[in-house]
């Protein structure tokens, strides 16, 4: 019941509305302007096509679906965005750990769904926000030089597991929910990246990975690891 009801019922999330507004206000005078200001319908007719699919990709950009992984979580570890499996293997983590960990890291494109889900239960120990560049996400380097946010979870096992939340070439804003102290479930948002496009999860060597490269993601669906 404590998960269920931390539930946040959102089709569009709470980080777009703004932005779909205003961009449904400059998308409406600029088709308005263009059919009372010219003779020649063709113009209007052409920006109206492509305003609808553009505003139509912003809307599926920032939906926010409601989704329940219905299955036990005991040692399992969902995937926390929808995307791409770009990266499986060994590296060194010298931000918290301080130690060589497994990294799965998941590339979100535009046409995804850019919510976040925390990739288990437990609690929260560390969230610290870094700035930094804005380079190519999928890029070796992104992980420690681009603007990034870190989410440590204990699981009630008592296995630590790092969520990285990371902007890309031209993200404007990461958002982590995530308090430090606080209980945190699968099937909750942990937060949303603007116009961002990856996250990466640090787990302990050994780790049963379920996924492989390549493979497409859906948040909060998609098994990615089994835990020891």
């Amino acid at each position: 019941m404590g998960r269920l009801k931390k539930l946040k019922k959102i089709r569009i999330h709470r980080e777009g509305t703004h932005i779909l507004w205003a961009s449904f206000l400059l998308l409406l005078l600029i088709n308005a302007a263009l059919y009372w200001g010219i003779d020649c319908k063709i113009p209007f007719y052409v920006v109206a096509v492509a305003s609808i699919a553009v505003y139509l990709l912003m809307v599926n950009f920032f939906r926010c679906p409601i989704r329940l992984f219905g299955q036990d979580t005991e040692k399992i570890v969902v995937a926390p965005a929808d995307g791409k499996i770009v990266v499986i293997e060994e590296v060194d983590e010298n931000e918290y750990f301080h130690d060589r960990r497994l990294m799965v890291s998941i590339f979100m494109s535009i046409v995804n769904v850019h919510a976040n889900w925390y990739p288990v239960d437990g609690t929260i120990k560390k969230v610290a926000h870094h700035n930094g560049n804005f380079m190519k996400a999928w890029l070796p380097k992104a992980s420690t030089e681009n603007e990034r946010s870190t989410v440590v979870i204990e699981t009630p096992e008592g296995v630590e597991i790092l969520t990285r939340q990371i902007a890309g070439a031209v993200a404007s804003r990461i958002v982590t929910y995530a308090e430090v102290g606080e209980e945190c479930y699968i099937d909750e948002h942990m937060g949303f990246i603007k116009f961002g496009s990856r996250v990466d999860v640090y787990l302990p060597i050994g780790t049963e990975i379920c996924v492989k490269m390549g493979q497409l993601t859906t948040g909060n669906q998609t098994v990615i690891a089994k835990l020891k």
